[in-house]
């Protein structure tokens, strides 16, 4: 559906910090929390527009008079404005909650207009809050809900976060995989730079796969827990069969991928990776190694860890290597496949590339 995306969000702990009393009712209580302007400039630029949805106990009365909290609340808007973030409406609901009114978060009587306004793209729409309720309010309303990590109520985001999964549409992916032999969880978001997180139980093959993610050029955590105590053999297939899979699964149809490989050196060695995000997957490996094993890994292992990503993945990959120092031709392999991801998992466009029209 195509149409206006609007962020619904909390203002109190979301746009400003509460303060203990739970009441922003002076201007020196007035404080933006971290990250919000650049986060909604990002999300501005995405085509959202921002709406604010607010309860306010009791506002009116006698313990907390409009007047109190209309200074502070002008002067936040005013703040926002000036850095070019608008809110298209401020909706604000001064019941108690025994009072259980229907504009009351959770429910929706401050915004059944939207509900209404066939000019909305409520799948495109998006709620961000710091409590559960904001996050009931969401569910109520049918859109996302984002629940900011605060130390009063939990939450899990961060506005930069939630400015990433809404405006770059990240490509990401979650697989856990488990047998009677091993436990695998990966975690990946191709369009995030984060340094990696690996535990495999296996130092260096947890070197290995830190080169993926950070010369990959994105987020990859790893947790494998396998059985050491026969041999490292399925802890390393098995983790190259999940991490295939999260690749698959977080690009999805491929459109816009750049597709294609990398060459580099690595002191005395040379490696070669082209590969080809082909939907069939075939490994040629070029090289060979004189020690049995380099640090906790063995070296018969390292082309089998590459066949069994090739397998997950749907990925064909040709890749070779040269060299006298079997820790620089293993290291210059998972180097030069994961500088050949960062090319072929670009996204340049929207296109399919392909003469077949499909990958």
């Amino acid at each position: 559906m195509s149409g206006t995306k609007i962020l619904f969000v909390d203002r109190d702990g979301t746009l400003i910090e509460e303060p203990a009393d739970f009441q922003i009712d002076a201007y020196e209580k007035l404080r933006l929390v971290k990250g919000v302007i650049p986060a909604m400039l990002k999300l501005r630029d995405a085509g959202f527009q921002f709406v604010i949805v607010t309860n306010q106990d009791g506002l009116g009365t006698e313990g907390y008079p409009r007047e109190r909290f209309d200074g502070p609340n002008n002067l936040m808007l005013q703040i926002f404005e000036s850095q070019g973030i608008i809110f298209r409406e401020v909706l604000v609901d001064c019941s108690w909650p025994a009072d259980k009114a229907p504009t009351r978060k959770p429910e929706l009587g401050l915004v059944l207009h939207y509900l209404r306004d066939r000019g909305i793209d409520l799948d495109g729409s998006a709620m961000v809050g710091d409590r559960e309720t904001d996050i009931r309010f969401a569910q109520n309303l049918g859109i996302r809900g984002f629940q900011l990590r605060t130390e009063q109520f939990g939450g899990e985001w961060d506005w930069a976060g939630i400015a990433h999964a809404l405006a770059d549409a990240p490509r990401t992916a979650r697989v856990r995989r488990k047998t009677k032999e091993t436990d695998i969880l990966v975690e990946l978001d191709l369009d995030k730079v984060a340094e990696p997180k690996i535990h495999t139980g296996l130092p260096f093959f947890d070197h290995m796969l830190e080169q993926i993610g950070k010369h990959g050029g994105f987020s990859l955590q790893i947790q494998t827990t396998g059985d050491l105590h026969i041999d490292e053999h399925h802890t390393i297939e098995d983790t190259a069969l999940a991490l295939g899979e999260a690749l698959k699964q977080a690009l999805g149809d491929k459109r816009g991928i750049g597709r294609y490989g990398f060459t580099l050196p690595m002191d005395e060695c040379l490696v070669s990776a082209a590969l080809d995000f082909s939907g069939r997957p075939y490994l040629v490996f070029d090289g060979s190694f004189k020690r049995e094993r380099v640090g906790d890994m063995p070296t018969e292992l390292v082309p089998h860890f590459f066949r069994s990503l090739c397998d997950a993945a749907g990925l064909n990959l040709n890749l070779q290597v040269r060299g006298d120092n079997d820790h620089h031709q293993v290291e210059g392999c998972f180097k030069a496949l994961a500088r050949a991801l960062r090319q072929a998992i670009r996204r340049e466009g929207s296109e399919l590339p392909s003469t077949k029209g499909a990958l």
